[in-house]
């Protein structure tokens, strides 16, 4: 919406992870620099954790992007609460082996057939598990057994486990000793300081066609901009994201701290009203005929069934009104910069003319 009037040829701010924007900060370039090593070494295991938002799945992008797949053949999983039953499968399935009826035994020969014939043509074998804090620990062993996996005095596998901070903890649980075995190198990816924040947000901008001057941001804003993100790149991106938003709708080229805690204040408060008022808004206040005042219906007693009634209870206690509060507040938001730009888009019109909109 706002990249033609700050003359952008694109979204800088996406959440999505892409690796054309990877930004090389000190710590990114240290974990970089980390998995570039493990692959050299082809074998074991490295560890790369970091909070929520710090970048993780962008690195890991961006050196896959970088592999030279007639030298190495990788393939990514996502651990969404996998176990070791379903593990062997999903890793047959991202290297593209053919698993449907094997057992246990046949899943784990066809594997290994696959992977001598991987370095048999002098090629190596790497996976990518994102998320790695959600495997059990079933399936971290099934993974550390595929590690086993030998052609002579070469491994046949090597594996990246990326995951957030608790996945460090993880690690030191005694079922994970075997792992840690395993792990030739483990570097945590922390968030960017103040001048890399700024760093990073210019960055993102040139890589879409950003001039200086449209928008200027002041050296306030960047300093807001890194205390309210804490210096995590994907709240920086949303935090951005809306100030160009906000920018776009008051026409302005300037931004600057007072911008800056304008939109803050208002992420807060939509925070707030999603968590906290979120019932009181859905509900619609019926007026109590013996007292007059507002109070909210208790359906449950209007309901004479008592096993529909027990029914209606549990649905209301599991009921998340938080959650919907929260995308209608995002719908009404952005209604109102659609109307906001609609109305704009009329004056302009108007103030031009038909003989000069004409040609």
């Amino acid at each position: 919406m706002y990249e033609s009037y700050y003359k952008l040829s694109g979204k800088p701010f996406q959440l999505n992870p892409d690796p054309a924007f990877f930004f090389g900060s000190r710590g990114h370039r240290r974990a970089m620099a980390y998995l570039e090593y493990g692959l050299h070494q082809n074998e074991g295991f490295i560890v790369i954790t970091g909070e929520i938002g710090a970048g993780k799945t962008t690195l890991v992008r961006s050196l896959l992007q970088q592999l030279d797949s007639s030298k190495v053949v990788a393939a990514q999983l996502v651990s969404t609460q996998i176990d070791a039953d379903d593990i062997l499968r999903l890793v047959a399935a991202a290297f593209g082996v053919p698993s449907k009826n094997l057992d246990k035994a046949g899943l784990l020969l066809a594997l290994e057939t696959f992977l001598v014939s991987v370095t048999a043509a002098g090629k190596r074998a790497l996976l990518v598990v994102d998320e790695a804090q959600n495997l059990t620990p079933r399936a971290v062993e099934e993974l550390r057994m595929l590690s086993n996996f030998q052609l002579e005095d070469h491994a046949l596998l090597q594996s990246f486990l990326i995951g957030q901070p608790e996945f460090r903890d993880i690690m030191q649980s005694p079922e994970m000793q075997q792992l840690r075995q395993r792990v030739i190198a483990s570097y945590h990816l922390g968030p960017l300081d103040v001048e890399e924040t700024k760093a990073y947000i210019e960055h993102r901008l040139k890589h879409v066609g950003w001039t200086p001057d449209s928008p200027s941001f002041s050296a306030d804003a960047f300093e807001d901009i890194y205390r309210a993100s804490g210096g995590i790149p994907r709240r920086v991106n949303t935090l951005c994201d809306r100030l160009l938003l906000a920018g776009f709708l008051a026409e302005k080229l300037a931004l600057t701290a007072a911008e800056v805690g304008e939109v803050v204040a208002e992420m807060k408060e939509e925070h707030r009203s999603g968590r906290n008022t979120a019932t009181a808004r859905l509900i619609t206040p019926v007026r109590s005929a013996s007292t007059g005042t507002d109070a909210a219906p208790d359906l449950a007693k209007l309901i004479t069934d008592p096993e529909v009634a027990a029914q209606f209870a549990q649905l209301s206690a599991n009921f998340d009104a938080s959650r919907i509060e929260a995308r209608l507040t995002h719908l009404e938001h952005t209604l109102s910069a659609v109307i906001t730009l609609m109305n704009q888009l009329v004056a302009a019109s108007s103030d031009t003319g038909p003989d000069e909109v004409a040609k």
